[in-house]
């Protein structure tokens, strides 16, 4: 299979000749060999590994994003990733920042919300003076 892990800024990997990849979406993990029909994923933060012939098993602290697989070409879009680190600094990397933060966003869009409703009642009641 060939890999692409996409970022919104650039192209984080690109790697051919993949035996299998394994990742994590909110309904669990899951596992892509060359033969698989074609699939499309939600990924949750999360490891995602890869194993090639000549690098062996490599791993991925990946945020949220998607996989598609088509045919023998595999693409991940996600937020952030981080490579080069060993197993337990890539978990520890994801539950301290990936996790951390979409709590933050959470929030963040909860006092959004509140603002906008907020100007949409004044605005209304603005318009019925």
């Amino acid at each position: 299979m060939n890999l692409k892990v996409l970022m919104p800024s650039h192209v984080f990997a690109e790697k051919s000749e993949v035996l299998r990849i394994v990742f994590d979406t909110h309904e669990g993990c899951f596992g892509i060999l060359p033969q698989r029909r074609d699939c499309v994923a939600a990924l949750s933060p999360g490891i995602l590994c890869y194993q090639t012939v000549a690098e062996g098993d490599v791993y991925l602290a990946v945020d949220e994003g998607v996989l598609v697989k088509t045919g023998q070409d595999v693409r991940v879009s996600v937020r952030r990733a981080v490579g080069g680190c060993d197993l337990s600094q890539l978990r520890h990397l994801v539950d301290a920042e990936f996790l951390t933060l979409d709590e933050q966003e959470r929030n963040i869009r909860a006092i959004n919300a509140k603002l906008e409703a907020g100007f949409l009642r004044r605005f209304a009641s603005f318009q019925h003076e």
